[in-house]
């Protein structure tokens, strides 16, 4: 469908922008953030790419260039970028009520109904209001499809000389810009795609905009397909704008150190299964079974290697935190085995369905299925207006010793009250 334009909206190295948020002194300074226990570096700003740091790599094999220019370092804050995001596409909602929000850092905007003012001056005027509101750099892609507001968010982000915002709808260079564009810079065009096309010698997107669409459809399915379309200007991939409900709600991380004990990764599953309760209660959902799963580490090839999972079905679906705990305890018992050093667990919550498609048994005391309604209610209550854990199962401790290492934390500048930046004057 052509006479569409998108807006792609995409935060800035957001994970490392979300740390300068609140910190001022490091505007314009080189910042990593890590992965979880620490491990490698998962996001850069801008100023640590021009030193050459890379991502991906171990935080151990960097500490000669970290510390040679006094990078800073952070660990994932995952909470703080949560709320930095939800911040952003709130802002985003005064220029669009029709908004998918893609990612964490990205959102399109259907901006049909603005065709007829400056779309450039109205893109800067939503980068300048999300900097203002929120702290947070972005740049802005626009264009007649999806595809190619993603590719013009890459053009704007790429070349200075276009302060973050471009336009592709209608530009009288676009045979020149597919031209100089590789296929794989293509939103959806992974690498097998990549491959595959170069070996049929279609490298840029103009070549792939002009290729046969009965081949790009065998070779590349109906969604490659569609993906060429866009190219052209052909609207086929519409905004999202309900996220559906999950089918499966996984919580997992490795340990900050080692587990040897049972009574330590039975609070670990605990800790897991809290989480995917919560997420699981949020969609007003309720799961059928439960599946716990644990392993030693791998690349430690002298050490003793176990690896294990179990799964269990639940008599009646619910969604109540200590009756699964309960139920991942007894998988654990049925699995568990000593003497090895587990490097990390999980929990699996499948066969969701929602809490109003629920069959309760036949033999059910509905008294008491009310009852733990109500209290888990609650807990969740308490803990959406108080902050989180303020109310914990007991099986598994606040201050938990198999926890993530997170030694560059920042604090919870938005969501604790205990962490609130201080201002001098």
């Amino acid at each position: 469908m052509k006479n569409k334009i998108f807006a792609l909206i995409d935060c800035n190295c957001f994970y490392a922008s979300c740390e300068k948020v609140f910190r001022p002194d490091l505007k314009d300074s080189p910042v990593v953030v890590l992965s979880n226990n620490d491990g490698c570096i998962v996001a850069l700003s801008k100023e640590a790419k021009n030193l050459g740091i890379k991502r991906g790599v171990p935080l151990f094999k960097s500490r000669g260039i970290i510390e040679k220019h006094d990078i800073n370092v952070f660990s994932s804050n995952y909470t703080l970028y949560g709320d930095i995001s939800a911040r952003v596409m709130k802002t985003l909602t005064l220029f669009s009520h029709d908004i998918e929000i893609y990612s964490i850092d990205e959102a399109f905007l259907n901006l049909t109904d603005f065709k007829h003012i400056d779309l450039v001056k109205y893109a800067q005027k939503i980068k300048e209001t999300i900097y203002k509101c929120v702290g947070i750099p972005i740049s802005v892609g626009i264009g007649e499809t999806k595809t190619l507001s993603k590719l013009a968010n890459k053009i704007g982000k790429k070349y200075n000389k276009f302060d973050g915002v471009f336009n592709i709808v209608n530009h009288p260079a676009k045979e020149k810009i597919f031209s100089f564009f590789d296929v794989s810079d293509v939103w959806g065009i992974g690498f097998e795609y990549t491959k595959m096309l170069h070996k049929n010698n279609i490298n840029s997107i103009l070549d792939l905009v002009n290729a046969d669409d009965v081949w790009i459809k065998k070779k590349m399915t109906i969604k490659g397909l569609y993906t060429v379309w866009e190219l052209r200007g052909d609207s086929c991939i519409d905004l999202e704008k309900y996220i559906p409900d999950k089918k499966n709600i996984l919580s997992s991380r490795s340990f900050g150190s080692p587990v040897t004990s049972k009574k330590e990764l039975a609070e670990a599953i605990a800790y897991h299964i809290t989480l995917a309760c919560e997420s699981l209660r949020e969609q007003n959902s309720v799961c059928s079974f439960i599946t716990i799963f644990f392993s030693t580490n791998r690349f430690k090839e002298n050490e003793p290697q176990y690896m294990n999972a179990k799964t269990m079905p639940l008599l009646t679906p619910h969604a109540y935190t200590p009756d699964l705990i309960n139920t991942a305890h007894k998988a654990l018992d049925l699995i568990y085995k000593s003497g090895y050093k587990f490097k990390n667990c999980g929990v699996v919550l499948g066969g969701i369905l929602p809490l109003s498609h629920r069959q309760l048994a036949l033999f059910d005391d509905h008294g008491i299925d009310y009852k733990k309604t109500n209290i888990i209610k609650a807990i969740d209550d308490i803990n959406d207006s108080y902050g989180k854990e303020k109310i914990i199962t007991g099986a598994f401790k606040y201050n938990k010793s198999w926890a993530m290492r997170r030694e560059y934390k920042s604090p919870n500048y938005t969501t604790n009250w205990n962490e609130l930046p201080l201002v001098k004057a």
